[in-house]
Formats: C-alpha cells, sequence, structure tokens
C-alpha cells in the first residue's frame, strides 16, 4: 500500500469487494468511450472473475481511493500473453472514473503499477492503447513507454475506426540480464 504522490488519494491492493465499483467505473468508458473496444458492459461478478484470474496469476490489481473510501480508479498489470516465454511480460489496464480524470490518479495508479512489477521481477510491460485516447498516450510516455507498433482501423465503436497503438517499457534491467530461471 502507498499514499502515492497525492496527498488525498490512497493506492492500494484491490480487495473483491471494490468488484462492483469497478464494473461501474468501466461501463462508463465501455458506453461512452473508446478507450475499451467491449460494447456490453460487465457485471460485478464479471469483475469479481477477472480479479480471480489475475490474482491467481500472481498479478497485481490496484485501487484509489479518495480520503472517504470511495474508488476513484483501478490499474492492474495481466499476462501479455499465455505461452511461457512471455511469463516476464505483463500488459497493463488502467480506467478512472469519469468524474476524476485530469487529479493526477492514473499517474499514481501506474506509478505503484510499475513499481510493484518491477518488485516481482518483471522485466517489460505492454500497453494497448486506442489511438483515440491521447491522454492514455501522453500518461505511457511520460513513463518512458515508447510506440512500438500501430495497427491501424481495427476496432470500430461509436460509428469511428478505432487504431490500437503498443507500447512498451522496459521494467527493472529489462533485457539487460537474463532471468535467473529460464522459461520451460
Amino acid at each position: 500500500m502507498t499514499k502515492a504522490h497525492l496527498p488525498d488519494i490512497l493506492i492500494e491492493t484491490a480487495r473483491i469487494a471494490d468488484a462492483p465499483a469497478f464494473a461501474e467505473i468501466y461501463a462508463h468508458h465501455v458506453l461512452h468511450g473508446t478507450a475499451t473496444f467491449e460494447t456490453d458492459p460487465p457485471d460485478g461478478a464479471e469483475f469479481e472473475a477477472r480479479m480471480a484470474r489475475i490474482a491467481s496469476a500472481d498479478f497485481p490489481w490496484l485501487a484509489a481511493r479518495d480520503s472517504k473510501g470511495a474508488v476513484l480508479g483501478y490499474a492492474y498489470a495481466g499476462p501479455f500473453h499465455g505461452r511461457c516465454a512471455y511469463r516476464l511480460t505483463c500488459e497493463d489496464s488502467i480506467y478512472l472514473r469519469h468524474d476524476a480524470l485530469g487529479r493526477g490518479i492514473g499517474t499514481a495508479l501506474l506509478a505503484e503499477l510499475v513499481r510493484i512489477c518491477e518488485e516481482r521481477g518483471l522485466r517489460q510491460m505492454i500497453a494497448a492503447i486506442a489511438g483515440s485516447e491521447p491522454a492514455s498516450l501522453a500518461l505511457h510516455q511520460r513513463f518512458g513507454f515508447v510506440e512500438t507498433g500501430r495497427l491501424s482501423s481495427v476496432g470500430r465503436k461509436h460509428g469511428q475506426w478505432l487504431d490500437v497503438v503498443y507500447l512498451q517499457r522496459a521494467l527493472g534491467v529489462g533485457d539487460g540480464l537474463p532471468p535467473v530461471e529460464e522459461p520451460g
């Protein structure tokens, strides 16, 4: 658990009880935005299942709370791909309550997520971001993510074609040293 750099925001490990709040935050983005290509908002039970899958793979899921305990956003890292050779690479995801944007909460969540992933020995973090989301692209670039690829017009939502931009950031020593144990 960390206080991050915002005096009134607490970043901590998410709890299963947070699933309904996460579902509500995400539903807004599903229904009104292009940050996700999902078109039907998952409910709290589905979020519980998603959280359980992330936890069972030993990846972090974080919640950002205000001073009264209300959930303002969440972030998690999950497997980039299921094959063993990818086990040291993760993919991040960050969503904020629509009325909590622009307060530095995304920055605090990503900082803590990167710290935890480095502490766990992960070596690369990938972000797959809709090209229509300049704030998310800028956030990741501030953390040293660089664009490694772009898929043009692969999604269609709200009457528009959407790109997916892939960004990548080394964690810890990155590929500077081999892992203690090779995959296999």
